[in-house]
Order: C-alpha cells, then sequence, then structure tokens
C-alpha cells in the first residue's frame, strides 16, 4: 500500500532590515583653534626645553602646526570628546577619565546604552524581540566581561551578547553579522552598538595625526519585520587585507615586554599616504564589483555613507563609484564636525542624512580601515 508524500512546506527566510539608528553625540566640542593652541604650545616648550640638543642636531626641533593645515589635509574642522581639559593641557595632551568602580557601569558601556535607547526609541518595536547584542567597535575598555554583555544587562535584554572589533570597518561587519543572525532565524532582532573614545588612543603630540579622532556611539537594530519607514538590506559583504599601514599595538602583553607601555606604537599609528594610495582603489572595486553581484546600478543610488576618516578618500571613492562628481548630498561629510569616529562614522551619517529618502530609493553604507578591513551594505527604503 503506497502511502501519501507529506510534503514539506520551507519557511520563509526572514528579509533583515534596518529597524531604526540611534547617535550618543559626547558633551565637549575641540575646534582645530583650540586643538592647534595645546599643540603649539607644547612644541615651543618641548624646543626650549631640548634647546642644546636640537642646536647639536642629536634632537630634531617639532614643527607648529595650523587650523588651515588640518582642514586641508582632512576636512576636519572640529570633533566631540567625552574629556576637552586634559587634551587642551600642554602637559597632558590626553583625556582625563577616571576609572569606575566595579559595580558601576563602564564610560563606553554607558555611551553605547544612551545611544541605543536613542535607537530604540525611535524603533518603538517590542524588547523582548531583541535576542542578540553586538558592541562592534574599534577599541574595547577591558577583554572581560564583554561590553555588550553590560550592555545588554543594562538594558534588560535577553539572549546573548558579544564584542567584534575590526577597527573603523566594525559597524558594517556588525551588520551583516545582525542581519545573518535574522536570516538565520536566530533571533527577531539584534541591537548592535559603535561606542567609540577614539581621543583615548591618539597621540594629540604627533603633528600628522593629533587632529584625526573624536569620540560619539551610535546604535542600530536590525529586525526581520519590514515595517514601513525601514531599510530593506539588499546585499552585505565584508573585505580584509593585511596591512601594518595603520597599527595599534596596544594590548595586555605590553606589561610582559621588557620595554614596557611607553613606546609610541601603543597608540594610532599611520602611514597616510600608503593608506590612501591602497585603501581607495581597494573600497572603489569593492563597492562596484558588490553592486554588480546583487543587480545595482551603483550610478542610481541615491546617497553614500561612507567611513568618515579623510574627506580626500570619500570624495574619490564618490567619483568612482558613481562615474561623476558626486553632489555634496550625495556623498554625505560628517567629518568636519565629528572628526573621524572610527567604526560610527557610517553610521552617523546614515542616522542624520536619510529622512528625504521615498520607498523604492536605494544608498550604500560602507566602511573601512586597519586591517585592511572593508564592508559594504546596500540598502532600500521601504
Amino acid at each position: 500500500m503506497n502511502r501519501p508524500r507529506r510534503i514539506l512546506e520551507t519557511p520563509a527566510v526572514p528579509q533583515p532590515v534596518i529597524a531604526a539608528t540611534g547617535l550618543y553625540v559626547p558633551p565637549h566640542s575641540i575646534s582645530n583653534q583650540e586643538l592647534v593652541d595645546a599643540f603649539n604650545a607644547f612644541v615651543a616648550s618641548f624646543n626650549i626645553e631640548n634647546a642644546a640638543a636640537i642646536a647639536d642636531g642629536t634632537v630634531a626641533p617639532l614643527q607648529p602646526s595650523s587650523a588651515e593645515f588640518i582642514e586641508k589635509a582632512s576636512g576636519i574642522k572640529s570633533r566631540h570628546v567625552m574629556d576637552k581639559t586634559g587634551i587642551l593641557a600642554p602637559a597632558v595632551m590626553r583625556p582625563i577619565l577616571p576609572e569606575r568602580p566595579n559595580d558601576e557601569i563602564s564610560v563606553l558601556a554607558e555611551m553605547a546604552v544612551a545611544a541605543a535607547n536613542d535607537a530604540l526609541g525611535r524603533w518603538g518595536g517590542d524588547k523582548s524581540d531583541i535576542g542578540a547584542v553586538i558592541c562592534a567597535a574599534s577599541n574595547m575598555q577591558r577583554p572581560y566581561p564583554a561590553m555588550a554583555v553590560e550592555v545588554q544587562d543594562a538594558l534588560g535584554l535577553s539572549g546573548f551578547a558579544f564584542d567584534m572589533n575590526v577597527a573603523c570597518s566594525s559597524a558594517t561587519f556588525g551588520l551583516k553579522t545582525a542581519a545573518d543572525f535574522i536570516s538565520s532565524g536566530s533571533t527577531k532582532a539584534v541591537l548592535m552598538v559603535n561606542p567609540e573614545i577614539c581621543s583615548g588612543h591618539l597621540n594629540f603630540r604627533d603633528r600628522d595625526s593629533h587632529f584625526i579622532f573624536g569620540d560619539v556611539a551610535t546604535a542600530v537594530v536590525v529586525s526581520g519585520s519590514e515595517t514601513a519607514g525601514a531599510w530593506r538590506i539588499l546585499g552585505t559583504r565584508l573585505k580584509t587585507q593585511f596591512s601594518n599601514n595603520i597599527r595599534n599595538n596596544f594590548g595586555f602583553l605590553n606589561r610582559a615586554a621588557p620595554e614596557g607601555i611607553g613606546k609610541p606604537d601603543k597608540l594610532f599609528v599611520q602611514e597616510g599616504r600608503k593608506v590612501f594610495k591602497e585603501v581607495v582603489p581597494m573600497v572603489s572595486e569593492m563597492i562596484l564589483s558588490h553592486a554588480r553581484d546583487i543587480g545595482v546600478d551603483p550610478r542610481s543610488l541615491k546617497r553614500l555613507w561612507l567611513h568618515q576618516a579623510n574627506i580626500n578618500m570619500n570624495e574619490m571613492i564618490g567619483r568612482k563609484v558613481l562615474g561623476r562628481e558626486p553632489r555634496a548630498d550625495e556623498n554625505v561629510i560628517i567629518l568636519d564636525t565629528f572628526a573621524n569616529t572610527s567604526s560610527a562614522g557610517s553610521i552617523i551619517a546614515f542616522h542624520t542624512a536619510n529622512e528625504d529618502f521615498a520607498a523604492g530609493e536605494r544608498g550604500l553604507i560602507c566602511s573601512f580601515g586597519a586591517g585592511y578591513s572593508a564592508g559594504t551594505v546596500f540598502v532600500e527604503k521601504i
């Protein structure tokens, strides 16, 4: 006797969407001129103290900086920071952020929670649907417990949480991870946070880089519910390629090294010209090939939300992707007032410049940085 065959229906794969974003901006802002005044005061003091060694050629004199040089080199005019007084004190030139006791929330987690609450308020969904929290950032306050778990606890969320670090590309790597969790049915919604105190790893006594970074925190809710106003994730792609041209050697093994942690490479260091020359073509080709593979005409993109590292890099990538000179509203620049905020930069750009999109219009979130690493996320307004 033949029994009728059972036909099993394949469950629909949830379509991941960016449901909401959030932003936390630190309380202090530093203009280029304020930064230059502090830096030049340090330079003058150094050159006076080392006058004899400079005169006999054993020490090279330090060169002063200018607000005009900074803006021309980077496009940056100011930056937000968690502490201003320590950075602008020539004898200190670093943020002063006292360590908190273990029974208080850590400063990076506190920033992440503030950005998350902004995103959750804009989302309006059920917090119980969030089954995963990802803290994707360039610097973690400690190895463990994970900041993501601390944020999860502070927000009263359940499920699982973990930290991930891919330097300036952390947010797009986090978005892909969140989208994959949604597509696989692991959870209904994911919260990704990107707290960045970039001023903490910056050498404010280095003329070539002392102006680059700022502090901020962003958050993104990724869900599987295609509600009106959300952003359908059309495709995500990641790429890494090893390079020493951007590096930070600070880590737990520094205390085991005979020289300790006093070397300059324990802060942010880069070979700027090499980075520009190598990253721009890598990222441009990645964007174009990804668009081609998912059937998106890059010239039809309404907006690019690129990593905010350097205005010259962004402008060149914009020209290569769109095939022409982008208009100001097509290639969003926020680094003039935020500076480079590492993983958060492309998310700030997206968060602050997307309200004019109509349903069906498309854009690109893209990040790139140390590693080298890069991530592309094509989105469409629902």
